[in-house]
């Protein structure tokens, strides 16, 4: 049992959490503000670009014959979370950026990492499992600007996105994605080989941007604008949100007939938000003083679907006929 909460400490989490605190002590500021946020831009480009060499046209073509399965985590991803996302603004609990953060949350893609990983753990279909995570990924960097446009604004929960920051994030993060899928077959080779080396540029520039976003939101007034019984309340929300889903991908998996392997796909992929994506289009799409509120739901939401998951996918391994 021990196992299966040991990834409360996975060392990611907790640079996250020392991030934040690092941001609330010390937030940049004056001169220093620029300088972070081109690092951070530099960073967001690396990135995407990284994940676009990463991106195999072999498995996406091997798993995208089980073409039923792929809609239906795609209607998970970008119908059913952000018809929840819809409902949980509607509702007088949240207000002002956190709401939108929310909202936010459930336009994002799936993540690519952990959905593979508890994939394979619970012994899913792993190539159908690395298509639609990867696909999830790949049509989020144009959907999600586009969604957020239209159902934040429509949404009442502001208007801070505009189709102006849909442009910005095609051009930061679509024209390197796209540029590092082209230059595969020259750097694929050295991308797989540096796993270690992708896997810091990943999270290092996830980190840089959130300690930018919460240090621009702490000078802010961040933490005067959220007490600890709202902190408490939109935990409670990110919980339910992610039972609900949890729940629904796991129905529709009988109720559709799926093997028990690509039922653990729709579960996982399913299910999932991604940090990885979520956090730089926040950084663009959104106001330097609201980013920070906006992405604590997501921060919130991504500890808690890795700890749900991870004790998913134990059971579904110590189990085979789960």
């Amino acid at each position: 049992m021990l196992k299966r909460f040991l990834v409360i400490f996975e060392p990611f989490i907790l640079a996250l959490l020392g991030t934040v605190l690092l941001a609330s002590l010390l937030p940049p500021r004056g001169a220093a503000v620029p300088v972070f946020g081109a690092i951070a831009d530099a960073g967001i480009v690396l990135l995407f670009f990284l994940h676009g060499a990463k991106l195999s046209r072999e498995a996406i073509l091997e798993g995208a014959r089980n073409w039923k399965l792929h809609l239906a985590v795609f209607a998970a991803t970008y119908i059913l979370f952000p018809l929840l996302g819809l409902g949980i603004t509607a509702l007088p609990i949240l207000s002002g950026p956190v709401a939108m953060g929310m909202l936010f949350l459930t336009l994002l893609p799936s993540t690519v990492q952990s959905s593979i990983a508890f994939t394979a753990i619970a012994r899913g279909n792993v190539a159908a499992a690395v298509c639609s995570a990867s696909f999830s990924n790949l049509i989020g960097i144009v959907l999600t600007p586009a969604l957020a446009a239209i159902l934040i604004r429509s949404g009442g929960s502001g208007s801070a996105v505009s189709f102006a920051s849909v442009q910005t994030i095609i051009f930061q993060l679509l024209v390197p994605f796209v540029a590092g899928h082209l230059l595969r077959p020259v750097i694929g080779g050295f991308v797989s080989r540096q796993k270690r080396l992708v896997t810091l540029v990943d999270r290092g520039s996830i980190l840089m941007v959130v300690y930018t976003a919460f240090g621009a939101a702490v000078v802010e007034g961040l933490w005067h604008q959220l007490s600890a019984g709202e902190l408490g309340l939109l935990l409670i929300v990110c919980t339910v949100l992610l039972a609900l889903v949890l729940l629904t991908t796991w129905v529709a998996g009988r109720l559709l007939g799926f093997s028990r392997e690509d039922a653990i796909v729709l579960l996982f992929c399913g299910s999932k938000k991604s940090l990885a994506s979520g956090v730089p289009m926040a950084g663009v799409l959104f106001p330097p003083a609201q980013v920070g509120l906006v992405i604590l739901p997501l921060m919130l939401f991504h500890q808690l679907q890795l700890i749900a998951c991870a004790i998913i996918a134990r059971r579904y391994a110590d189990d085979p006929v789960t």
